[in-house]
């Protein structure tokens, strides 16, 4: 029984790439559920109502955090992004539609307070800046990849240059071509 059990390989050893791909998919694992977005709504915040608390979920998520600039106010843990979420669903509260709201915020804070600016004359910055920025970065990698290419295509076009030591003797065998080099 004793050499039936030395000659059976051992359950539950695995290999080093088995278990780099262990840990490699429990950490993958742990980043997805991080990755999921965190709402700072507190739950005395929340409204009784459930539609009229989807729609405040909906309007806190085009709302821009003044403190925090790049997260909505939905997502933001700031204490404005917080009495912001409760204006919000006061408005609501009182039967204010969504556009009213946000008409509301727009009116106290300006275009800024949304996450999507409208697009008008005064954001066109905002809406042409990156487009204008991605295009001219195209356009400077292809005129470098194409002096790039120009340039190696005239370095193989043109004859190898050659050392002194080799353009001497040239020179001896281009005067004496009888002469062994």
């Amino acid at each position: 029984m004793y050499e039936v059990m030395q000659k059976t390989p051992l359950r539950g050893r695995l290999s080093a790439g088995q278990k780099f791909a262990r840990i490699f998919g429990v950490l993958f694992l742990l980043a997805l559920t991080m990755a999921a977005p965190a709402h700072a709504v507190q739950p005395d915040e929340i409204m009784s109502n459930p539609a009229q608390e989807a729609r405040a979920r909906n309007l806190s998520r085009e709302l821009r955090c003044m403190v925090c600039q790049n997260q909505s106010i939905d997502d933001s843990s700031a204490p404005l992004a917080r009495d912001l979420r409760l204006l919000v669903r006061e408005r609501i509260a009182k039967g204010d539609s969504d556009q009213q709201v946000l008409d509301f915020l727009v009116a106290r804070y300006g275009d800024f307070v949304l996450l999507k600016p409208p697009f008008e004359k005064s954001t066109l910055p905002l809406w042409l800046l990156t487009p204008l920025v991605l295009l001219g970065g195209g356009l400077a990698l292809w005129g470098y990849s194409r002096r790039r290419s120009k340039a190696m295509q005239a370095a193989a076009d043109a004859p190898p240059r050659l050392s002194e030591e080799e353009e001497a003797r040239l020179a001896k065998l281009v005067a004496d071509p009888g002469e062994p080099g």
